[in-house]
């Protein structure tokens, strides 16, 4: 039997989350303003502190506000990356499923695609040259596996910031992090780096020679491959 007090709290806390991200998002309180105090909100809603305090924490999670200690919550600036920190919990719970992760390997794979395709018709001469450095260090870090993993992170970076779209940076930051596994997993495999630098070189020849066709396809097979090889350990794993 749910406990009517906690739904009753619930429902407190949710309407003052609710009007006060109503104050944000229409402008009356501004990034940089900040909120009344903990007690003055308390007299404001008629509710108590426990209430007051899952609201701004609510809100935090949203990105609307910064919660410091002994300091009152500040209005922040919305960001990009705001728009997927609040799907952090369920995108773990789906990537715990094999269907979950085959979607988000399937997303990763529209979406770094498209990355690709508008790099070979878009990028210029300084975002080649910003890519040639990101391949590069690549190179270089083979058989340092926590180097490669960077720069590998660094390459693929590269690709959403020549797009110029926040979201689209966010969203690959997002990404990477969600399918760490997959990295971690397909990079421990005898070869690896070397094969994912190799396909790196081939997304850059594709995207300096402006074909897009030719970046489109390097990609896949990259991405294919890395896909194939994480299915193959983890399928290796289970059998020891």
């Amino acid at each position: 039997m749910v406990d009517p007090l906690v739904i009753e709290r619930k429902k407190l806390f949710e309407h003052v989350a609710t009007h006060l991200e109503g104050q944000i998002l229409s402008g009356k309180l501004k990034p940089g303003d900040q909120l009344p105090p903990e007690r003055d909100l308390q007299s404001r809603f008629g509710v108590g502190r426990p209430a007051i305090r899952e609201a701004l924490i609510s809100l935090q999670k949203a990105g609307l506000v910064e919660l410091t200690n002994g300091a009152r919550a500040k209005v922040l600036m919305p960001t990009a990356s705001h728009i997927f920190t609040g799907m952090a919990p369920a995108v773990r719970q789906m990537l715990s499923t094999e269907l979950g992760q085959r979607s988000f390997q399937g997303a990763r794979m529209f979406f770094e695609v498209g990355l690709a395709r508008e790099a070979a018709r878009t990028a210029t001469s300084e975002d080649l040259a910003s890519l040639r450095e990101a391949l590069e260090a690549n190179r270089l870090a083979i058989g340092d596996r926590d180097r490669f993993t960077s720069t590998d992170i660094a390459f693929h970076f590269e690709l959403a910031r020549i797009a110029r779209n926040l979201v689209f940076v966010a969203l690959h930051d997002q990404i990477s992090e969600w399918l760490k596994e997959q990295r971690i997993v397909t990079l421990a495999a005898d070869g690896q780096e070397q094969t994912a630098y190799e396909a790196h070189r081939a997304i850059y020849d594709g995207i300096v020679a402006r074909d897009p066709d030719r970046a489109e396809q390097a990609m896949r097979e990259h991405l294919d491959q890395l896909t194939t090889m994480f299915w193959r350990q983890r399928a290796s794993d289970h059998d020891e």
